[in-house]
Formats: structure tokens, C-alpha cells, sequence
């Protein structure tokens, strides 16, 4: 077998074992080892390579500071979910929006996009949205795919609205891509892209998201008024649901703030802020009444089986890198992308696109961990920004959540959504709302600077 096939080998043999439903870690170090057998058996891959494993993964993932703020912000989002949060949030503004036509529909965007700002888990938001808003929004006589569609949608904003999980994997990967990129183009003082920048990066463009949902659903709710019909208010004074409001909201948005506020001011690290959002989330629960010990043990449970899947899948990327690019992948990538008609923005169209697809069939830690660090250092090489590129790959990650027949989102919604909506009306309802993100990607291709002015402006 010629050398050059080799990589191409790996990368589809990597793909089709994902889709047969193996866990991503093993399949990611054992496929890429039984490649690098079958390498080392044809004089295609050298055996000392395998050897420099140890220290590449101790390098990095277990001294990588940054992925430390991971299980804490795991920990904080499942906390706030536990606590109840999101059912008092969409109680509350249900009440403010209600009378308005799509109302609701408002309501559980909102309290979507707080929700992705506090916890940053697309499968909790959906889950707690699904089994809150959705039975109310059928029963108030909401048309079902637009209901599931809004539901689906909002739950995915985790992906893009800081402090976001995704943001702070994509910040270690594109950091080291980065540099990677800089020693080939043969600098030796090397700048680097960090989480900070990636939250302020994103912060304009997930407000935009929400938005744009928002204006959606309004043109719906005046064009179709019969599919978001207004509810009744129920009897509570107007005093008393604005001190409802304020008591529902401080809370969450004060938390929200000092965690992103302490990292765009400088003053924390994004590790040391996700400490800081782990101990308030737990304030939080304790000023709730939600905490007891049961429900604690079950916090932490989540939080330790999310934060394993999260490393193993690092060390089992770590491992596939190394084979990958000890049989000459990163060359043939590299020569590849800048041969493309269109130069750099052909290649970006081809890197997007391609994420684009395999998010119908893979997670976006997959993703992440897999194609990223094979094509972040190429376009970086080429002159690409660094944030404005994280920001564009969160944004189609996040759109792979919705894509039917596999999207994640599409998953959990229907796992809790009683058994008479069907399965159409929830692929029909997320349509608009992909249509809507794309159209983010374009806006944001066209204008890169509704990414990268916020971070210039505050980091100079």
C-alpha cells in the first residue's frame, strides 16, 4: 500500500467505526493503532513515533491548565439544573410574555440563552426545556414543529453563548494549532489565542442568534397567528411579578456576570472562574433550598462521567494525532487545502462544508478533536484569525445539533416529548431554525469583524 493512502485510511476508518456506535476515546487510540500496526508491518510508519505517546498526551492533556476548567463547568451546569433554575426562569417569564403572541415562544428562548450562559450542556438544556415548556406550549394550542423547533434551537445556544464547553475545548485545540502554525511559517515568538478571547469573540454573534430566533418567531406569531395563540395571565399583581422577576433573575445573571465578567476584565483565568462558578452554583442551590446530599452525590456523579468521557476522548485524540501525522497526514491535508481553487476562502468553504456534514453523524467533541487539529494549523498557516475561525467552527457545531436524521438535540427532545407528537413535526419545526444559523455563517464570513472588533476592542 502506498504511503500517501495511509492517512485517508486512518481518517475513513476512524469515521465508519464512529457511525457503527464504538465510544469515541477507544475508537479514536484503537484504530489508530491497529493503522500504525499495519504501518510499522509495511515499512510505512516508524516504531519510534510510538514511543513519544506517553509524553505527548502527559504534555497535552494532563498539563493543560485550561481543561481543567472543564468538570468545574460541568459541575456549575449540572448544579443549576438540579436547583431548578430553569423551571422557576420559564414559570417567571411565561407570566411577563404571556399575553403577547408567541409569548411563550419568547419566554423559552429566553430562558434558553440564559441557560446556555449558566450551564453550556446542549443535552440538560433540552431535556429540562422539553419536559417544562413543551407540554404547556401543545397544551396552549402552539403549533407542534414550531414548539419542538423552538425548544430544539434555544437548548443549543450552550454551543455558542460563553461561558460555553465547547468554547473552552476549541481554546486548547486552536491554541495549540496556533502555534503549531506560527513554527512553520517560522516564527519563534509566538502569539496565542486564548478561551478569553474565543468568549468575547462569540458573545456578539450568539446574541445575534437569539435575535434572530426572536424575529422569527415574531414574523410567525404575525403572519400565522394561529400557530403561537397568547395565554391568559393568571391573577398576580404587577408588583408582585416584577419582584418575581427581579428574585428570579438576579440570581442567575449575577453569576452569569461575575464568571464572564472576571475573565474579560483579566482578573480570572477561565479556570479560576469556572471555580467561581461551581462554588455560586452551589450558593445558589443552598439559597434555593434545592441541595441535599442525595442530590449532591447525583451532581457529582454527572459531573465525574461527563468530565471522564471529555478526557478520555483528549487522550484518545492525542493518540490519533500522533499516528495521523507520523504517516505524513498533516502534509497531504496541508497540500490539499492550499491547491483548492479559490485559495484560502476555497478551503475554508471546504473545511466548513465538511464539518457541516459529518455533524449529521458525529458530536461536535468529535469533531472538535478529530478534524480540527488536522485542518486548524492549514488555514491558520494561510492567514486565517484565529478566533474568528473558532467562533465559525462553534457556530456550524452548533447547527450540527439540529440537522436531522442524527442531530443530538433532535435525540433528547424526543426521548422526553410525549409519544403523539411525532417525529416529523420535530424534524419539520428545526428547519427554519438551521436555516437561521447558516444564515449566521454567512453573516459572519461576510463580516468578520462582528467577531473579532469585541476582542480588539477589550484585549487591544
Amino acid at each position: 500500500m502506498e504511503a500517501a493512502l495511509f492517512p485517508l485510511l486512518l481518517f475513513v476508518a476512524v469515521i465508519v467505526t464512529l457511525m457503527a456506535g464504538y465510544p469515541v476515546a477507544f475508537t479514536l487510540a484503537g484504530v489508530a493503532l491497529i493503522v500504525a500496526g499495519i504501518g510499522l508491518l509495511t515499512g510505512n510508519f516508524e516504531a519510534i513515533l510510538l514511543g513519544t505517546m506517553p509524553s505527548r498526551v502527559y504534555g497535552n492533556v494532563m498539563k493543560n491548565e485550561i481543561l481543567v476548567a472543564v468538570p468545574m463547568f460541568v459541575f456549575m451546569g449540572v448544579m443549576l439544573e438540579r436547583a431548578r433554575i430553569a423551571e422557576n426562569l420559564l414559570d417567571t417569564l411565561g407570566m411577563l410574555f404571556g399575553r403577547v403572541r408567541g409569548g411563550l415562544g419568547i419566554a423559552v428562548t429566553l430562558v434558553g440563552m440564559l441557560l446556555a450562559a449558566s450551564t453550556g450542556i446542549v443535552g440538560a438544556t433540552v431535556v429540562t426545556m422539553g419536559l417544562l415548556s413543551l407540554p404547556t406550549m401543545l397544551k396552549r394550542g402552539y403549533d407542534p414543529g414550531l414548539a419542538s423547533g423552538t425548544i430544539c434551537a434555544s437548548g443549543t445556544l450552550g454551543q455558542i453563548i460563553p461561558p460555553s464547553i465547547v468554547l473552552v475545548l476549541l481554546g486548547s485545540v486552536l491554541s495549540s494549532a496556533y502555534q503549531e502554525a506560527q513554527r512553520r511559517q517560522g516564527s519563534y515568538t509566538q502569539d496565542a489565542v486564548s478561551v478569553g478571547d474565543l468568549f468575547m469573540g462569540a458573545l456578539i454573534p450568539g446574541l445575534m442568534l437569539v435575535l434572530m430566533y426572536m424575529v422569527y418567531l415574531l414574523a410567525v406569531a404575525w403572519f400565522k397567528p394561529e400557530a403561537m395563540p397568547p395565554i391568559e395571565r393568571s391573577d398576580i399583581s404587577s408588583g408582585e411579578l416584577a419582584v418575581r422577576v427581579v428574585k428570579v433573575l438576579v440570581p442567575p445573571l449575577a453569576l452569569i456576570l461575575t464568571v464572564l465578567g472576571s475573565i474579560i476584565s483579566g482578573i480570572a483565568s477561565p479556570t479560576e472562574a469556572a471555580g467561581v462558578g461551581a462554588v455560586g452554583a452551589l450558593a445558589l442551590a443552598l439559597m434555593g433550598r434545592q441541595l441535599n446530599l442525595s442530590r449532591l452525590r447525583d451532581v457529582m456523579r454527572s459531573t465525574t462521567k461527563v468530565s471522564a468521557m471529555v478526557f478520555m476522548i483528549l487522550i484518545g485524540a492525542s493518540v490519533f494525532s500522533l499516528v495521523f501525522r507520523g504517516f505524513g497526514g498533516d502534509d497531504v491535508v496541508h497540500g490539499a487545502l492550499t491547491n483548492l481553487p479559490g485559495g484560502k476562502v476555497g478551503a475554508l468553504l471546504v473545511v466548513m462544508l465538511l464539518m457541516f456534514l459529518l455533524g449529521f453523524v458525529l458530536d461536535f467533541i468529535e469533531i472538535v478533536f478529530v478534524v480540527v487539529p488536522i485542518v486548524g494549523p492549514v488555514l491558520l498557516a494561510m492567514g486565517v484569525d484565529p478566533v474568528w475561525l473558532g467562533v465559525m467552527i462553534a457556530v456550524n457545531l452548533q447547527t450540527s445539533f439540529l440537522t436531522p436524521p442524527f442531530g443530538f438535540a433532535l435525540f433528547y427532545l424526543r426521548g422526553v416529548a410525549p409519544p403523539e407528537l411525532p417525529t416529523s413535526a420535530i424534524y419539520k419545526g428545526v428547519m427554519p431554525f438551521v436555516f437561521i444559523q447558516l444564515f449566521l455563517l454567512l453573516l459572519l464570513s461576510i463580516w468578520p469583524e462582528l467577531v473579532t472588533w469585541l476582542p480588539k476592542k477589550v484585549y487591544g
